[in-house]
């Protein structure tokens, strides 16, 4: 994969990544559970286990990225006649069809970042478990190529017996020289929100309405004020 263009969507944010590994991973942990709200997926992005880096999201971070993801059609809002609250669930197959095995993979490595196959194969057994070593390289082999793949294989780190697999759904990993420094506490991610095309030229028409009515309003104010004085 030669640069992040020859994915079929933008490169994912870390939000967005967080998001959608969220989704996948409680769709198969916890099912009686899902689709989630949005304040059940907040706590889910900001959980101290299972999580590399550790993530501190506020209710508008986790909600602008669930927006983004759905314009890249890989999560929807689910509205159900029985619920109070809208919840959110992946649509990961509509983009890429891939069977279960990998999406444990594929998840593990969306909530984790990079890791070798044999931290993949023990981490993965929530979701999936692998009979051996090998199957895990195997299904890692075959995310690797293809017409858009999913994951790299990393250059391997000085000292490390294994090779790490990073996902490619936010284009090429960087390449660091060293191991990334410890950090102290959740990370805070400031997010910059950008809506669709589609969804700002709706706000845009919006506006135009609003004050188009304002003036009219201002309009008839007036002509009341003026229809007052003819009798004072």
């Amino acid at each position: 994969m030669s640069d992040s263009s020859t994915l079929p969507h933008q490169p994912l944010s870390i939000v967005e990544a967080r998001i959608l590994g969220c989704l996948c991973e409680k769709e198969a942990t916890t099912p009686d559970y899902y689709p989630l709200t949005l304040n059940s997926l907040i706590a889910a992005c900001n959980q101290k286990s299972n999580r590399a880096p550790v993530l501190e999201l506020d209710d508008s971070a986790v909600d602008a990225g669930t927006e983004s993801l759905r314009a890249k059609h890989l999560a929807a809002r689910v509205t159900q006649a029985e619920a109070r609250v809208a919840k959110f669930k992946h649509t990961l197959d509509s983009v890429y069809p891939i069977p279960d095995p990998q999406r444990a993979i594929l998840t593990e490595l969306l909530l984790r970042g990079p890791q070798t196959a044999g931290e993949l194969r023990s981490r993965c057994e929530r979701m999936h478990r692998f009979a051996s070593l090998d199957e895990v390289r195997e299904e890692l082999g075959q995310m690797a190529s293809g017409d858009f793949p999913l994951v790299v294989e990393l250059p391997r780190q000085p000292g490390k017996k294994d090779a790490r697999f990073a996902h490619l759904l936010s284009g090429e990993p960087e390449i660091a020289s060293g191991e990334t420094a410890a950090i102290g506490g959740p990370l805070k991610v400031e997010v910059s929100t950008t809506l669709p095309a589609e969804a700002e030229a709706r706000i845009a028409t919006l506006e135009q309405t609003v004050a188009r009515q304002a003036e009219e309003l201002a309009a008839l104010r007036q002509e009341l004020a003026a229809f007052r004085a003819q009798f004072e």
